[in-house]
């Protein structure tokens, strides 16, 4: 739906009656009515990087660590740990209280199973793996590491956030193979999972654990005190966005996951409702090469599609002109991360059509067909699907544009297939910054080829500044470091940075509670 479109819509919603609204009046006020984003097709968070699967097992998973709001590592399963004067030894004990959905008690084999499957696929699990001697669990409540070199941010690996996060799952599923989706979601979060009433792609539903027992602290971000507040929490897929507003503004719906920035200013002006910002330019678009295959596998080409890129086009498309959504930012780690600096200017210095084509010509591009895909059902990811589209045609580039549902899109990644047989070339996504902080984390550029992130980026000289900074202390400055790891990037791309820009949600006034996050947290969120 255009613009205007939607702008009318919402200009007449006072004279259409919304379905549902009676309903939405007498319904239970101890359920937590949401707008997901996209619809929900995967449960297991560890088999897919997919933020809606991520919003998914927050409600149902609990990790070891979390993070606060100051982005450290704090205790969520675990009590407390030790650590040998060596280093090489690290033990840690659970905390009292926790079970599993099934009613089975939360032991510490049912942790080390998980670790095991969690760093087959992360990134950063990876690399704790390759020093790994060794993990066990000496008893039910307790589990050890045991290294080969010391690992100074072990911490930061088991508390990560977004992407691929350390879930902590029953051992009977757990020892699936990492590259098989589990489908069962038992977990030991504050919210069981409600098979029998998933529609995949359109309706998901929780129920309120009863025995699940928060932390005492505060609860910020992925730590501290998760209390389910609602006895049921229910996911709906509209994705109409004029639908949805008119959802939220009857009280049919509570709380609207993203909402485009264009219906902003609508929002704001009504009544009962509120615009919320989370983690401004939080997010960081990405237009993702595949580089194991033609035209991608081209070093020069990927720099000159890089050099013709205006990112202010890929935002304004996004999100309008409201700077208060969205920056630039010409950096391979996003700005606003500590010691890192947005050095790649001469990278990106939007060259006119005339001088990146020529680049193009330069490349040896030959024709060969470009396959470029972007989920249409998360708009901002859309709209830069299109403009790239629009771009590599410009450019002189033979490109095939494949608009997709997301649940489609992230299946389509997973193909190494040539174009002429379901793979593709490039595809659109964002990641959040604080899935960034570090090379180590950063998943998105980490040089690992085919154990790596789709896309397949095989580069021994990121794999090595990593490793650099992993044997670094946890204090003291990075950026040289950094900057070093940036330019490597730059002169051998695995991706197209977009921009920065921020999610606004949309609740009702009587929700309130709504944590900052990479997630759509649903722990601390109550009806007043």
């Amino acid at each position: 739906m255009t613009t205007l479109n939607r702008r009318a819509m919402l200009a007449g919603a006072a004279a259409v009656p919304v379905i549902g609204t009676a309903r939405a009046q007498k319904r239970d006020p101890r359920e937590l009515r949401f707008i997901s984003a996209v619809g929900l097709t995967v449960l297991d968070p560890i088999w897919t990087a997919s933020l809606v699967t991520l919003n998914h097992a927050y409600h149902v998973y609990d990790t070891l660590y979390g993070i606060g709001q100051d982005l450290t590592p704090r205790p969520q399963m675990v009590a407390g740990h030790t650590v040998s004067d060596d280093g090489r030894e690290w033990r840690f004990t659970l905390r009292d209280g926790l079970w599993f959905h099934d009613g089975t008690p939360v032991l510490a084999r049912d942790c080390v199973a998980s670790i095991k499957r969690w760093a087959r696929r992360d990134s950063f699990g990876q690399l704790v793996g390759e020093v790994l001697e060794g993990i066990d669990a000496p008893d039910d409540r307790s589990f050890r590491f045991k290294l080969k070199k010391p690992f100074p941010h072990l911490l930061v690996a088991l508390s990560r956030v977004g992407a691929l996060a350390c879930f902590v799952m029953p051992e009977r599923l757990a020892t699936t193979d990492a590259y098989t989706a589990v489908k069962d979601a038992t977990g030991s979060g504050p919210y069981r999972f409600l098979p029998d009433e998933f529609n995949a792609g359109s309706r998901a539903a929780y129920a309120r654990f009863d025995k699940y027992v928060p932390r005492a602290e505060k609860a910020e971000r992925t730590a501290g005190g998760k209390i389910a507040h609602f006895e049921r929490v229910t996911w709906y897929t509209m994705p109409d966005s004029a639908t949805a507003a008119n959802a939220m503004q009857s009280g049919e719906m509570d709380w609207w996951e993203y909402t485009p920035a264009d219906l902003h200013e609508l929002l704001r002006k009504a009544k009962g409702i509120t615009v919320q910002a989370k983690d401004p330019y939080n997010w960081y678009g990405i237009a993702r090469f595949n580089l194991t295959q033609a035209p991608f596998n081209n070093k020069k080409l990927r720099r000159a599609v890089l050099a013709a890129v205006n990112q202010e086009d890929f935002m304004r498309a996004g999100f309008g002109d409201d700077q208060e959504v969205w920056r630039t930012c010409r950096a391979m780690i996003p700005c606003g991360i500590p010691d890192s600096d947005e050095i790649g200017q001469a990278d990106m210095p939007a060259l006119p059509i005339a001088a990146a084509r020529k680049l193009v010509a330069e490349s040896g591009y030959n024709g060969e067909r470009t396959v470029v895909i972007a989920p249409v059902d998360y708009p901002q990811l859309g709209a830069f699907g299109t403009v790239m589209a629009d771009l590599l045609k410009r450019l002189g580039m033979n490109v095939d544009f494949q608009p997709m549902d997301w649940g489609t899109m992230i299946q389509r990644i997973t193909s190494r297939e040539p174009v002429e047989k379901g793979g593709w070339s490039m595809f659109h996504t964002s990641g959040s910054k604080v899935s960034m902080i570090n090379p180590a984390l950063n998943m998105y550029v980490r040089g690992q080829g085919a154990k790596g992130w789709t896309g397949w980026y095989d580069k021994p000289e990121i794999e090595a500044l990593t490793q650099q900074w992993l044997d670094s202390p946890a204090e003291g400055s990075s950026r040289d470091l950094f900057t070093r790891f940036q330019r490597v990037l730059f002169e051998d791309p695995p991706l197209v940075p977009l921009g920065q820009y921020g999610v606004f949600t949309v609740r009702r006034n009587d929700i309130t509670g709504i944590l900052d996050g990479s997630a759509s947290y649903p722990w601390n969120v109550r009806r007043t």
